[in-house]
């Protein structure tokens, strides 16, 4: 018995050192503490980007300017119509044509009325010269008696009759071409009449005073024309059409003339190009809406009265961007979350120009820089994070065919 005991001390004794390399190797191969895992948040990289600033407007179609055509005769029925709703016209063009039969009938009496006054010149001009030589003999006879008296041949009475004859004879020829003058005068007065006549037979016509589009008519024939009523025709000067677009009193102030717009009438239609034209200087006290007006550059593509939207381009230009979701706000004004090494810090920016989901950074950043895409993450200035590119979620993110 103490035999077996010996031996089997001496075995352990024998195993004890293969038994303590077998727990160093062991302890060599088991695998390291874990180490602590970074929040993964997205990040979008500082580019530059062509933004554009937009004022975004809607309103009515109308005419830049609207001529009423009104008959220049009053009293003369409408004879024919020559031009209707949707013609377009020529400066010039008759439009109407009113009756003529009376205005020719009182051109013909005035005729006759100056072929009588030319009978009348005629005739004053005969007494002037039968007056003028009564005048005449009548101034000899009394020089004659007046040379007599002096040579006591003729009595003094009969000369001063004479005198006296004379006086009246030549007052006869000064009342002859007075009536010569009067006769005359009357035919002025109905030469006038008779242009007038003409004029008014010529404005029978009525024609169109500018070049454009008719939109509206409200003669028919048989009427009496009169400008006291409706116009006959409304015609738009040119063609020429406008959008009158209602726009924030904050948007109005950042409008000028000469702009760029693109206007649009239903979703997915072809823009229509166009150009603010006037930016009215007022506002409205009740909506609180100014008025732009913005003229249509393809004036065929809409008609009076059409709804469109408007999208002015107010200015253009490249500057660094981020998206609008990075840009947060405190009491210092806006900020983003800029990371670097892997560690966020907030960092002020003056922003420029919003263009869709993007901002401009005027100032604060660098062409780059990576910011938390979302200013809202939960992560504070000093905290360390695991950036994930926006481009490279984008990328895993997307359906694989």
């Amino acid at each position: 018995m103490p035999a077996l005991i010996r031996a089997l001390t001496i075995a352990a004794l024998l195993a004890a050192p293969g038994l303590a390399r077998s727990q160093e190797a062991s302890a060599s191969e088991a695998p390291p503490a874990t180490e602590t895992a970074l929040p993964a948040i997205t990040v979008s990289e500082v580019r530059p980007q062509t933004l554009t600033d937009r004022v975004v407007a809607s309103g009515l179609v109308d005419a830049v300017e609207e001529v009423q055509v009104q008959p220049l005769v009053e009293g003369q029925p409408i004879d024919a119509l020559l031009a209707d709703v949707g013609d377009s016209v020529e400066e010039g063009q008759v439009l109407a044509r009113l009756s003529t039969s009376t205005l020719e009938l009182q051109l013909s009496q005035l005729a006759a009325n100056r072929a009588s006054t030319e009978a009348q010149i005629a005739q004053a001009e005969a007494n002037v010269i039968q007056a003028t030589a009564n005048a005449e003999e009548a101034e000899r006879q009394a020089a004659r008696n007046a040379e007599l008296v002096q040579a006591g041949s003729v009595p003094q009475a009969q000369a001063d009759q004479t005198a006296a004859a004379a006086k009246a004879a030549r007052a006869g020829a000064n009342v002859a071409e007075q009536g010569v003058a009067s006769a005359r005068a009357q035919l002025e007065l109905v030469d006038a009449q008779i242009a007038n006549a003409r004029l008014q037979l010529s404005r029978t016509e009525v024609k169109a005073p500018v070049a454009g589009l008719v939109v509206a008519r409200n003669a028919q024939v048989g009427a009496i024309a009169s400008a006291a009523g409706a116009a006959m025709f409304t015609v738009v000067r040119d063609n020429a059409m406008e959008m009158r677009a209602d726009v924030s009193e904050q948007d109005l102030l950042r409008l000028r003339p000469g702009q760029v717009a693109r206007l649009t009438s239903v979703e997915g239609a072809e823009p229509i190009a166009g150009t603010v034209r006037l930016v009215e200087p007022a506002i409205d006290p009740t909506t609180r809406l100014g008025t732009a007006r913005i003229q249509i550059d393809d004036p065929s593509r809409v008609v009076k009265g059409m709804f469109l939207t408007a999208e002015v381009i107010v200015a253009e230009e490249d500057q660094l961007a981020v998206p609008v979701t990075a840009v947060g706000a405190n009491a210092e004004g806006a900020t983003v979350m800029r990371v670097r090494d892997g560690m966020v810090e907030r960092v002020p920016v003056t922003l420029g120009i919003r263009d869709g989901g993007l901002v401009g950074i005027a100032e604060g950043l660098s062409e780059g820089d990576l910011v938390v895409t979302k200013a809202g993450a939960f992560v504070r200035p000093g905290d360390r994070i695991n950036p994930v590119p926006a481009d490279a979620q984008a990328s895993a993110q997307a359906p694989t065919e």
